[in-house]
C-alpha cells in the first residue's frame, strides 16, 4: 500500500453481494461479482463528540474543514494526501412562509449549496480525490447529470489529476458544464441518457484504468456522511424526528444510513432520526420499489426538469434500501409542477436553491398531508445544490407562457425613463 496510506487501522474493502475482500490501494470499482464495495476501517469504541467544537475553534486547516473536522468517521488517510478546499461548514436556515407552507412547524433547511463549488459533491470528493492521490491515480473521471462534474473537476485541479467527466448531451444546465470546463476537466458528452454515461464511465475506468469518482466508490460515501454528522453537531447532537433528502442516485441516501448507523455505536446519539427520500414523479424507481415493500425493483426512464436527480438506474440502491429500512424511513414522489412551487418558494425566502433540493421540501410538504410527518415534529430538508446551478430553469419558470398561473412568478417589467412611467409600475408599492 502506498506510504501515503495512514496506518490508522487496517482498510479494506468488502463486496455488498458476496462478501470477497480486497485492498483498498486503487480505484474502488465494482467487484467481479457486480457488486458494490463497501469500505471497511476501525472506528473509535466511543467519541466525546466535545472534540469537534474544540476542532472547530481552532487553527489546523483539516479542521477547519466540514468533513475532515469529523475524521474519525473518515478512512485513515495521511493529511499530505489531503485535498481540501475547505468544504462543509453549510448553515441551517428557518423561515416561517416556509413552515407554513409545508404546515411543519419545526422545518430547518441545511444548505449543502454552500460548499465550494456549490453542492453537497464537495464533501464526497474531498475523501475520494485524496484517496485518488493517496493511491497514486493519474486520472480520475466520473459520469455526471452536472454538480459531479462540476465538483471532481475542481478537486483534480487541486491534486494536480487529470479529470474526465462523461455528460449525458444536451441534458446538463449551461452554469454546470461551464464550471467543468472552466476547471480544465475533459468534456466527453454521450448520446443518451445519465446511465448510459454511467455505463461507458464504468466500462472505461476498467480498461483505461481511469480512477472512479462516482458514488459506486465507497470514499465518496464516506465523504457525505459528514452532512448528518455536521447537522447533528449544529443541533447539539439532538436528533430531529426526520432528515429529508432528495434521491437521485441514492448515494447521500447509503451515506445518512452509515452516518446515523456510526453516531448511534459510537455513542454520540441515542436515537435514529427517520430518512425520508423523495424522487421526482418522472424519475421514481426507488420510490415504485419501496412501494412494493422492496419485492422489486426495475430501471426506469427518467425525465424531470430537476436535472440532479434525473436519474433511473440508481447505483446506490441497495445500499439505500437498507438505509430505509434502518431508520425506519420513507420514500415519496412530487410532480414537476410540485417542485417548481417548492423551488420559488425557497428562493422567495432569500434562501435559493436548485430544483432537486427543491424537492425534499416539496414532499415536507407531502408527507404533512399525508399524516406521515406531524405538524409538530423536527424535520431537517437538505438543500443539495446552489440556486445559480440551473438558471435557465429560473428564467423558464418565471418568464415562460405558464408564468402566468403560477402565484410567485416575478416578470420583470420595462419602463420609458421617466417617473410618471415609474409612478404606474409602482403603484402597489410606493
Amino acid at each position: 500500500m502506498d506510504p501515503d496510506m495512514a496506518t490508522g487501522g487496517p482498510m479494506h474493502l468488502v463486496c455488498d453481494t458476496c462478501r470477497r475482500i480486497w485492498p483498498a490501494d486503487r480505484s474502488p470499482g465494482r467487484c467481479v461479482c457486480g457488486g458494490l464495495p463497501e469500505l471497511v476501517f476501525a472506528l473509535p469504541e466511543s467519541i466525546d463528540p466535545t472534540i469537534y467544537d474544540r476542532r472547530r475553534d481552532g487553527l489546523d486547516p483539516l479542521d477547519r474543514s466540514g468533513v475532515w473536522r469529523y475524521r474519525e468517521f473518515l478512512p485513515p488517510l495521511s493529511p499530505g494526501a489531503v485535498v481540501t478546499r475547505p468544504e462543509g461548514n453549510t448553515n441551517l436556515y428557518t423561515a416561517s412562509a416556509l413552515s407554513s407552507w409545508t404546515g411543519c412547524e419545526r422545518l430547518v433547511l441545511k444548505h449543502e449549496g454552500e460548499n465550494p463549488t456549490g453542492s453537497f459533491k464537495d464533501r464526497g470528493m474531498t475523501v475520494a480525490t485524496s484517496h485518488a492521490r493517496a493511491v497514486g491515480a493519474r486520472v480520475v473521471a466520473c459520469a455526471s447529470t452536472g454538480n459531479t462534474s462540476a465538483s471532481v473537476a475542481a478537486y483534480a485541479a487541486m491534486a494536480g489529476l487529470l479529470a474526465v467527466v462523461f455528460l449525458p448531451e444536451g441534458k446538463i444546465s449551461a452554469a454546470k458544464l461551464g464550471q467543468a470546463i472552466a476547471y480544465g476537466a475533459r468534456i466527453v458528452q454521450v448520446r443518451g441518457d445519465f446511465d448510459a454515461a454511467m455505463r461507458l464511465v464504468e466500462e472505461a475506468s476498467q480498461e483505461l484504468e481511469l480512477y472512479l469518482l462516482n458514488s459506486i466508490n465507497p470514499f465518496r460515501l464516506a465523504g457525505q456522511k459528514t452532512i448528518v454528522i455536521e447537522l447533528l453537531h449544529q443541533l447539539r447532537w439532538e436528533p430531529p424526528d426526520w432528515i429529508v433528502l432528495p434521491g437521485g442516485n441514492l448515494g447521500n441516501t447509503a451515506a445518512f444510513g452509515l452516518a446515523i448507523a456510526e453516531l448511534q455505536v459510537t455513542g454520540i446519539i441515542a436515537r435514529r432520526p427517520r430518512l425520508a427520500v423523495i424522487q421526482a414523479e418522472g424519475a421514481a424507481p426507488f420510490y415504485h420499489a419501496y412501494r412494493s415493500g422492496f419485492a422489486r425493483f426495475s430501471p426506469e426512464p427518467a425525465e424531470t426538469v430537476a436535472s440532479a436527480i434525473r436519474i433511473g438506474n440508481p447505483v446506490s440502491y441497495h445500499r439505500a434500501r437498507r438505509a430505509i429500512e434502518q431508520t425506519e424511513g420513507v420514500v415519496e414522489i412530487v410532480s414537476d409542477e410540485e417542485i417548481l412551487e417548492a423551488k420559488a418558494r425557497v428562493d422567495r425566502a432569500g434562501i435559493g436553491c436548485e430544483p432537486a433540493s427543491a424537492a425534499s421540501v416539496a414532499g415536507v410538504r407531502a408527507l404533512v398531508r399525508a399524516g406521515i410527518i406531524a405538524p409538530g415534529q423536527s424535520v431537517v430538508a437538505l438543500l443539495t445544490g446552489h440556486l445559480l446551478k440551473d438558471p435557465d430553469t429560473v428564467m423558464d419558470y418565471h418568464l415562460s407562457p405558464d408564468a402566468e398561473r403560477r402565484p410567485l412568478a416575478n416578470r420583470p417589467v420595462t419602463v420609458e425613463p421617466t417617473l410618471a412611467a415609474l409612478r404606474g409600475v409602482l403603484s402597489d408599492v410606493a
